[in-house]
């Protein structure tokens, strides 16, 4: 089998730079998710901030070291934010995530999502469903829960990486990364992480801060999909239940260290 386009080395080294540097992860996210998102943050070594009125937003996202563009629970407010944080981040050279979530059924936040994909996000992360549907075709999502594999999501990532000049995280139960050449496959993750909430959306902030650090978009989303991965590897091996599932992830992104990636990662 060959060697994966991005080395467990660099995953390790995205991980000791995130604890070295606490990256400062500007999250314009969904009102579900906050707490958890900020927790797996710290839990992981970065540092989150919820900076939401526009005005500061657009101020604040050139300040930090990373932004999160999450539309789970898109308004008025936080469309005007996101359009002011946008525009400041990548003119202070600043990368931002974008996740999609329940893009394709909704036509508000698909629209919204289409309009600020302009923008080049350096990294997208989403389910296959969303992927498809932010590419412009039509995927079978069902709110935030996808009706399609992640391999049926590949091509429109490629596409998507390749109109953006990032990269392309696709999540399931093997998770996706792409530039719109290269693809990683990353087979760590547990069920569990599907029933709790957050997860996936913690996962896009994660994503964030490894951009932060990495030396490439593919990169950071190999980074992102590895270390949430295993830290869900690792916290089912103590928990088989949702609730105390979700405190032991956060114990789990604290605990890793390159041994344990050395040992865990099952990257292809």
């Amino acid at each position: 089998m060959p060697a994966p386009k991005v080395s467990l080395d660099e995953v390790i080294a995205i991980l000791e730079r995130v604890r070295a540097q606490h990256p400062l992860v500007h999250c314009l996210t969904n009102q579900v998710v906050k707490n958890f998102t900020a927790n797996v943050l710290l839990a992981l070594g970065a540092a989150p901030a919820m900076v939401e009125h526009a005005d500061e937003a657009a101020e604040f996202a050139a300040m930090a070291s990373a932004l999160l563009v999450n539309v789970g629970t898109l308004d008025e407010p936080q469309m005007a934010a996101m359009l002011r944080a946008i525009p400041s981040a990548n003119k202070a050279k600043k990368p931002w995530v974008l996740d999609p979530v329940a893009v394709g059924p909704l036509t508000i936040r698909t629209h919204f999502a289409h309009e600020i994909l302009t923008q080049r996000p350096t990294l997208i992360r989403g389910n296959a469903s969303e992927i498809i549907a932010l590419a412009g075709q039509t995927g079978r999502g069902r709110g935030v829960d996808s009706g399609d594999t992640a391999e049926a999501a590949l091509n429109a990532a490629k596409t998507l990486a390749l109109q953006t000049g990032g990269a392309v995280l696709v999540t399931g139960q093997i998770d996706y990364a792409t530039d719109g050449t290269a693809i990683v496959a990353c087979a760590n993750g547990h069920p569990l992480m599907t029933r709790v909430t957050g997860v996936g959306c913690a996962q896009g902030a994660v994503a964030a801060a490894c951009c932060t650090v990495a030396n490439s978009p593919l990169a950071a989303a190999v980074a992102a999909a590895t270390l949430m991965g295993i830290a869900g590897d690792l916290a089912a091996r103590v928990s088989q239940r949702p609730g105390s599932f979700a405190e032991a992830l956060l114990d789990s992104l604290d605990q890793l260290d390159p041994s344990i990636l050395l040992r865990e990662a099952k990257l292809s």
